[in-house]
C-alpha cells in the first residue's frame, strides 16, 4: 500500500532529523545540529545505533533499520516535511525507507552523486567519507551512481576525527577543537585532489562534514556538495 499523504495545510515546513547514538557535540553546520537547516528542525536520536553499527560495508541490522524506520514515522506525524539523517551510510536504507513515507526522505549526501555528476558533464566525482575502507561500491551503486564513475578519500585514519566521530559511544570525545579537525578533514581532501585530479567536484558523505565545506572548497579548487545543499530543494516559507 502507498502511504497516505498528508494534506498541505496539515504538514507546515519542517525538517525531522534522523540522529545516530553519540555523544561528540553537533556544531554548527552539522548534519545534526537543526540550527544547519534552512527550516525549523528536530532531531531524533535512534537509540542504540552507534557510530560503528552504521559506518560499515552493508546495511544496518534489521532491528536499527526499523528504529530509524519508525523514528522518521513519528518525525513526520509531528509535521516534517523532509526527512534527513545525519550518516551517509544509510544510503544504503535510502529507497526502503522513503518508500515507507509520504513525505521525500534524503539520508544521505550521497543521493546527490547523479545530479552532481551530470552538473559536472559527466566527469569523475570525488566523495569525501568519514571510512573510505567501509564504503563498498554497494553504497554506491544505492546512490544511483557507477563506482568506476567515484574517487573515494576518507578519514578514518586522521586521529581526532576517528577518534571523535568513529569510536564507540563511550570512547567518543565529548568536545573537539573546530580548528584542528578543520584541518584533518582538508589535508584529507587534498591528498583526495591529489591522488585523483581528474575529479570535477567533491559530494561530502559524511554529516559532520558540512562545517568544514567553504574551507574544502578553497583548499581544492573544487565545488563542494553536501546533505545541506541537498535539504534546500524543500523550499522555506
Amino acid at each position: 500500500m502507498p502511504p497516505d499523504y498528508p494534506e498541505v495545510d496539515a504538514c507546515p515546513p519542517s525538517i525531522g532529523i534522523l540522529s545516530l547514538d553519540t555523544r561528540f557535540p553537533r556544531i554548527p553546520g552539522d548534519a545534526g545540529n537543526p540550527e544547519s537547516y534552512h527550516l525549523p528542525a528536530r532531531v531524533r536520536v535512534v537509540p542504540g545505533a552507534g557510530s560503528p553499527d552504521i559506518v560499515k560495508d552493508g546495511r544496518p541490522a534489521p532491528a536499527l533499520v526499523e528504529g530509524f524506520r519508525s523514528a522518521a514515522e513519528e518525525l513526520v506525524s509531528q509535521g516534517a516535511c523532509l526527512i534527513t539523517s545525519t550518516c551517509g551510510f544509510l544510503i544504503t536504507v535510502q529507497r526502503e525507507i522513503a518508500a515507507a513515507l509520504p513525505v521525500p526522505v534524503l539520508l544521505s549526501g550521497l543521493c546527490l552523486l547523479p545530479t552532481v555528476r551530470q552538473m559536472v558533464g559527466g566527469r569523475p566525482v570525488g566523495v569525501l567519507t568519514a571510512s573510505a575502507p567501509a564504503l563498498g561500491d554497494a553504497a554506491i551503486r544505492a546512490a544511483g551512481a557507477a563506482p568506476e564513475d567515484v574517487r573515494i578519500g576518507g578519514l578514518q585514519d586522521c586521529p581526532l576525527f576517528a577518534e571523535t566521530f568513529l569510536a564507540p559511544k563511550d570512547r567518543q570525545h565529548g568536545a573537539f577543537d573546530p580548528a584542528q579537525m578543520q584541518a584533518e578533514v582538508c589535508r584529507a581532501a587534498e591528498a583526495l585532489v591529489a591522488r585523483s585530479p581528474e575529479i570535477a567536484a567533491i559530494v561530502l558523505e559524511c554529516g559532520n562534514l558540512p562545517p568544514y565545506a567553504a574551507a574544502l572548497r578553497r583548499v581544492t579548487g573544487r565545488p563542494v556538495f553536501s546533505i545541506l545543499d541537498a535539504a534546500r530543494l524543500v523550499p522555506g516559507p
